[in-house]
Parts: C-alpha cells; structure tokens; sequence
C-alpha cells in the first residue's frame, strides 16, 4: 500500500489535489540530467533528445552525484519536485561508457529502469543533418522492427519499446490527429537475436533513426511520399535493467471507470439533432403578467357594462358622421 499524505493546510491540499490521480492523466513530463561524470558524446544526446521531447522536458546543466541502479534516492527526490515521471540520466565510466538511463516513476518511486549504452562512432547529431527541421510539440509516427520487440515474455527490448514510446509519444490528451501534423517519424530497429543471448555482447543492437516526411506531387490522386533523414542517429546496446514489481505495477496500470451520467428526456434523432422534452405544470393564465395599458385595465371594462343600451350605437354613429 502506498503512503497516505494528510494536507496540513489549503496550500498543501491543493498541490496534492493537483497530483491525484485522474481519470485522463496530464501528459508525462521528462527530466534530463547528468551525473559527475558524463561525456561529451552523452551531452550531445541529451541535447538532442531534450530537443524532440519539447515542451514537455526539463533539462539540468549542473551535475549530480547519482548512481541509479545503487541508489535511486536522488532521481526519485527530483521527480517528485519537478513533478516529472520519466528520467533520462547520462552518465560515463570506464567500466559503462556512454550510458543513458531511462527510468520511470509511479508515486514519486522507481517503477523500472533500463540502461542502453551509446555507440559513439555511428553516433551523429541532429545539427549534422543539414534540412529542415519539424515544428516543436508535434506528435510522431513510430515504427518498431525486428523480433526482439515481438517477444511474449518481458525483457531488455519489450522493455525499450515502452521506455521509447513514452519518450516520443508526446500530448495523447487528445484522441483527434490532424494529418498535416505527421511531419516526422521514429523508427526503431532491433537486428536478429544471434546465439543463446546469454552474453551482452551478442545481444542484437538497436537502431534509432528519425525521418523527415515530405509529400510531392506525383500526378495521380494520392501524394508521393518521401523520407529524410532528420537525426539524432543512435546505436545502442542494451545494459541492466531493473523490472517492475508485480503488485507497483498492477496499480500503476490501473485505470478509472468513467460513468457517463444518463441525461433524462434527452434524446438524438437520425440527423444527429439534440431533441429534449421539458415537463410543465398546470399554468393559471389569469395570474399572467401582460402589458400594462390603460385600455386593458379591469375598471374600464366594468363602467362600459354598466353603462350597456344604445351606448355602442351612439359611439358608431359618432364613427360614421367623422369619416364623411
């Protein structure tokens, strides 16, 4: 069971209010940092993930004495006050060279944690890709190739998949995409599993690549459609990796029932028209407020009846002598 917090005062209260669970989540927001020791390759690539992961992303400069996978007590402690739930820490020794820690949080605690480390050779950055860059909050396609993504028992892959997708995937508050929006896509590339796997080193590599689309004419009815690369390019080897527990993850993934509320004499035609039916009770039409003129006063109608007889005729040929 997870720690209940009583707010002590209003201000308390409404920023745990604020963290509560929803039944539709705030978008996750990522947090990059790096340790003492951290390479330039690595700061490259925190760079340019910082930058495809905007506006969603908050970025450290300075450097922090962590050690994720000892103790996690400071990526847990920045979490929770930067109010981020996923973590992407690099980091560089001599026995992990080049290492990027993906990492995330349920309840401001580690839920898992996977290390991939960096090729430095076949890495290049986004400014060496010359082009055109996509706007800034877009959202992507993403491509996941290769077996060791299709495997039915959780590991080091089935893993990434789900680290790279929360990474990438940006705002899904929204169920509506507008197709001009699809300006790029992540493709993601496993190489064949070679051997028993026991071993790091024969563990199939992962290929990152973003691609810039483009549309052309091609003379027919639908567009030709091109790719180009846009960078970051990465090549990364998986690492260790730290498994959810089973009962953190079960309520992790647990997601609120949503009743609608059933609106009574509400109803939808076949043209999709809103029709409702509005109940009223017996109305008094003599207690009803109408304009307040001198000929409609009550006194008036009663003198006139008094008076009866050859009063009208009178007044008629009164009428008649004016008119001629």
């Amino acid at each position: 069971m997870l720690r209940q917090i009583k707010p002590r005062n209003a201000r308390s209260k409404r920023a745990l209010e604020k963290k509560a669970p929803k039944a539709v989540e705030n978008p996750k927001t990522a947090l990059f940092l790096r340790g003492t020791t951290c390479s330039q390759v690595i700061q490259d690539a925190l760079t340019d993930l910082y930058s495809l992961r905007q506006p969603l992303a908050k970025k450290f400069t300075k450097k922090n004495a962590i050690h994720p996978f000892e103790d996690p007590a400071s990526l847990e402690f920045f979490s929770e006050k930067n109010d981020t739930s996923l973590i992407v820490f690099g980091s560089s020794s001599k026995k992990r060279p080049h290492t990027l820690t993906l990492a995330r949080t349920f309840a401001s605690k580690i839920l898992d944690m996977l290390e991939l480390h960096l090729d430095p050779e076949s890495y290049r950055r986004v400014a060496q890709f010359k082009g055109r860059k996509f706007a800034v909050g877009l959202r992507p396609m993403m491509l996941f190739s290769g077996t060791a993504f299709e495997s039915p028992v959780a590991n080091e892959y089935t893993m990434a998949k789900s680290m790279l997708i929360d990474l990438f995937k940006g705002d899904t508050s929204s169920d509506k995409i507008d197709v001009e929006g699809l300006q790029y896509i992540v493709s993601v590339a496993a190489e064949e599993p070679v051997g028993d796997g026991g071993d790091d080193s024969v563990k199939p590599a992962i290929h990152l690549r973003i691609y810039l689309i483009s549309t052309k004419r091609s003379g027919q009815r639908l567009p030709r459609v091109e790719v180009e690369e846009m960078g970051p390019r990465m090549d990364f080897r998986v690492g260790r990796m730290r498994e959810p527990e089973e009962a953190v993850l079960k309520e992790a993934m647990k997601t609120a029932k949503v009743e609608e509320k059933v609106k009574k004499n509400v109803t939808t035609d076949t043209m999709g028209d809103k029709l409702g039916r509005i109940h009223l009770g017996r109305q008094d039409l003599s207690e009803l407020q109408t304009r307040k003129m001198k000929g409609l006063k009550r006194s008036r109608d009663l003198d006139e009846e008094e008076v009866g007889g050859d009063a009208p005729v009178a007044e008629e040929d009164t009428l008649k002598r004016q008119k001629k």
